[in-house]
């Protein structure tokens, strides 16, 4: 046997990739301790599975909320971008494996040719014809040295990304709807304080005005009940205001529109969320395993490029019948083929395959710092939430308390106010104490509510 051919044999199961290991998680083992007390405790750490089991419908359970997440999944425009993106993905991965085997195509054709007489034995012009019809493969390329394998992987794992990145944004959508929603909720609320804080101030400042005219107020304190009201009916415009662009945004979110918002929108209850180990919660994130599959893309990209050193075959064959004449083009005897096989060996090229080398390799390198730093903000992201969670928590108990004290301050102040004991400042003050408050625990439980929505995402949310 020819050395050279059995050289190309013993290469032909040659694989130019690097073999891929997917890259040690640059964070910690475990997540931050935390211990909203003041001590050292351990973090809440619970099955890893029951945040990414869980649907969204089972964690978000108002059904307005839930009319309005089905709605932006139906009509969200850069939603739909996304999953056409996937199907872009798909498509150009379906061609990559396609290069991988041969295109067989039938062709039947007539050539016609006139010939002038100066050019011909007889003096005389003459028409030549000939038909012919065959099967055949057109420049097929052996895969000897596995380049299109590589490109094949590269499609598909540049597939898988996209779909993940697809998986990813629809995660974010839902959140975004429910973090918006929640922000509604929490504008309707303030605003609705604030509308009931108008009103009481407006009816102190006329009993302030009645009892001025009798002589027992004075200038001064009609002139501070007037200005307590205004800047609560300020404050009350400009929650209405950011309210009303709460409701745009969430439209521009659903893509659709969002219908009449309820009287009286809550937050609901939520479940709690059990987020386990690092290593559990990180590597089922969709931007996590989408920037794997990136990785993984370019790992098999080297062997493309390193497969390019080495030289291409690529065959041509046709095989079927030839004739001078229509009618004999099936009869015996009109067997024709074609056989053209090319080989192709880089001789000179400026360094141009050794350069797509070092831009696949250093490709590889920003692919594997770009899945650490997933990895890494990631990790930040749930730590973060987490310390959100108990903190939040902690602080809405305080402030829950604190309203209690400061409703039932308000309370016995009026009570001492119509006995006369007390002053209108002194009621003011209790007004204005009590007013912070309240707005100050619908603020937290919003954050609390965000706090929770945020690990839905980051936990993968069930998707």
């Amino acid at each position: 046997m020819n050395k050279s051919l059995l050289l190309v044999l013993l290469l032909g199961g040659c694989s130019f990739v690097p073999p891929y290991e997917r890259p040690a998680a640059p964070v910690p083992a475990t997540w931050p301790q935390l211990d909203p007390s003041g001590g050292t405790a351990p973090g809440k750490v619970g099955a890893g599975e029951a945040a990414r089991g869980e649907n969204w419908r089972t964690f978000f359970t108002a059904p307005e909320l839930q009319r309005l997440i089905e709605a932006a999944l139906a009509h969200n425009r850069d939603l739909h971008i996304a999953v056409a993106r996937v199907e872009e993905a798909r498509a150009q991965a379906g061609l990559a494996r396609a290069d991988r085997f041969p295109t067989i195509d039938a062709g039947l054709q007539e050539q016609a040719a006139r010939v002038p007489g100066d050019l011909n034995a007889t003096g005389r012009p003459a028409i030549a014809r000939r038909f012919d019809a065959n099967l055949g493969v057109a420049a097929f390329e052996l895969d000897f040295w596995g380049r299109l394998k590589s490109l094949d992987a590269a499609a598909q794992a540049t597939f898988l990304a996209t779909d993940y990145a697809r998986a990813a944004f629809r995660i974010s959508l839902i959140t975004d709807v429910a973090n918006a929603w929640y922000s509604l909720v929490e504008l309707d609320q303030r605003a609705r304080l604030a509308e009931a804080t108008v009103k009481t101030r407006a009816e102190s400042r006329e009993l302030v005005a009645r009892r001025r005219d009798v002589g027992l107020a004075t200038d001064l304190d009609y002139l501070t009940a007037d200005g307590a009201y205004q800047s609560a009916r300020a404050d009350w415009a400009n929650l209405v205001r950011q309210k009303v662009a709460a409701e745009n945004a969430l439209r521009l979110l659903v893509g659709a529109d969002t219908g009449a918002v309820p009287s009286a929108p809550t937050f609901g209850p939520m479940p709690e969320i059990a987020v386990g180990l690092p290593s559990e919660v990180l590597l089922g994130r969709p931007d996590v395993l989408a920037a794997e599959q990136k990785l993984i893309a370019a790992n098999a990209n080297i062997g493309a490029a390193r497969a390019a050193f080495f030289p291409r075959i690529a065959l041509t064959v046709t095989a079927g019948s030839a004739s001078a004449a229509l009618s004999g083009l099936f009869s015996g005897g009109s067997g024709a083929w074609s056989f053209v096989p090319v080989l192709k060996w880089p001789l000179f090229d400026a360094g141009r395959n050794a350069a797509n080398v070092d831009l696949a390799e250093a490709r590889k390198l920003i692919a594997v710092a770009e899945y650490e730093k997933t990895i890494q903000q990631a990790f930040r992201e749930v730590a973060d939430l987490l310390a959100a969670r108990e903190y939040y928590a902690a602080q809405l108990q305080a402030l829950e308390q604190a309203e209690t004290a400061q409703v039932e301050r308000l309370r016995r102040v009026e009570a001492r106010q119509r006995s006369g004991v007390s002053s209108y400042l002194e009621l003011l003050d209790a007004q204005r104490d009590a007013y912070t408050a309240q707005q100050a625990v619908v603020a937290v439980r919003r954050a609390v509510a965000a706090t929770a929505v945020g690990l839905f995402k980051a936990t993968a949310g069930g998707i």
